[in-house]
């Protein structure tokens, strides 16, 4: 990983020897401060580790405090066009801030701005979007250039510097996967700021998980990257499961279980789509890191899985269980998760 700045979140850091964070962002009417606090603990009990919310007026900011007093993690607000709205939510306590240079205003305005979050000891994320660039960089046939996304990022850095502020945390969004991979790489050459991670309006389902992996992953098996979001349409609790999942795969964290599932072919004799999921949902309070198969053929099973702590492996109305490639027991097929669950959670409290 390249070695960036190390900045604080309230109880987080990014970059420097931090582990890479998975954010989100709450899709709850910030001004109903129930239904949005109910969403953080949903995501916070998910494994996100900071949390944004929108501030699209002053009621919104209003209610801010009641938000800050009863959220478990770092608090992020998101900020457009009114510096005032990024004022009044640095008073209520927030950890950070997002301003976009394209739309945020006077270079006075951002003075302001940082005079407060320097008071509140608080961060300033500095978040370009290629939908949203500055008039300066939208020529009429010429598309959004790599380029236009790193200087607007970068001159809203020498901004804030030359008001003596670097607890910065800097991100280039595109929906282009080469696109925002080819800003972030320009980025992380220009500067040692933290980067934060997102391929903005990915989408729903399955494609917007493969777009926004896609470019995740590129980036950080390069070892670009400090903090990370996926943005995906509907229940944000899925953009932090994909992320942990992510970080995992690329053995870039290590938390909660680490699944393992044959992609099922003729020797199939048991539903394993179905035991797969059952054994997700009923180990998903577990959070040591460990891997964990689902097989659907006792031959091949524990052999292809050998690694894996802990495993099943389906046959003909039964199927085995094993641990650290060696089998324990054979079960029949309906007592399967059980006897898996069992044993997971007799390991976890002789931890």
């Amino acid at each position: 990983m390249k070695k960036t700045r190390k900045i604080q979140i309230g109880s987080q850091f990014i970059g420097g020897d931090a582990p890479i964070t998975v954010q989100s962002m709450t899709n709850t009417d910030t001004r109903d401060v129930q239904a949005t606090l109910d969403q953080i603990h949903e995501l916070h009990k998910a494994g996100c580790e900071i949390i944004r919310v929108a501030v699209p007026d002053q009621r919104a900011a209003e209610v801010l405090p009641q938000i800050v007093k009863a959220c478990p993690i770092p608090l992020v607000a998101d900020i457009h066009f009114d510096y005032q709205l990024a004022v009044a939510s640095l008073e209520a306590g927030v950890d950070a801030i997002r301003i976009n240079p394209g739309n945020i205003g006077a270079s006075w305005k951002v003075r302001e701005i940082v005079e407060k979050a320097k008071f509140h000891h608080a961060a300033i994320r500095v978040g370009v979007n290629a939908g949203s660039l500055e008039k300066r960089f939208v020529t009429a046939g010429v598309g959004i250039q790599s380029q236009h996304l790193v200087t607007s990022v970068l001159d809203q850095v020498n901004l804030l510097e030359s008001f003596g502020f670097s607890s910065i945390v800097l991100s280039a969004k595109a929906s282009s996967v080469p696109l925002f991979v080819e800003t972030n790489r320009q980025l992380s050459a220009a500067t040692d700021y933290p980067l934060h991670l997102g391929v903005t309006e990915a989408g729903f389902g399955i494609p917007g998980i493969v777009k926004s992996s896609a470019g995740l992953g590129i980036l950080l098996a390069e070892g670009i990257g400090d903090t990370i979001r996926v943005s995906l349409t509907g229940d944000p609790v899925q953009e932090v499961e994909v992320g942990l999942s992510l970080l995992t795969a690329l053995n870039l964290r290590r938390q909660g279980i680490e699944w393992i599932s044959c992609p099922t072919c003729g020797r199939t004799q048991v539903n394993l789509e179905a035991l797969a999921k059952e054994a997700k949902d009923r180990l998903t309070h577990i959070q040591t890191p460990y891997v964990i198969a689902i097989m659907g053929c006792e031959v091949n099973g524990p052999g292809e899985a050998r690694n894996a702590d802990f495993g099943i492996a389906g046959g003909k109305g039964r199927g085995v269980l094993f641990q650290s490639g060696t089998i324990v027991k054979t079960v029949p097929e309906n007592q399967l998760i059980d006897a898996l669950v069992d044993l997971v959670e007799s390991a976890e409290r002789k931890e």
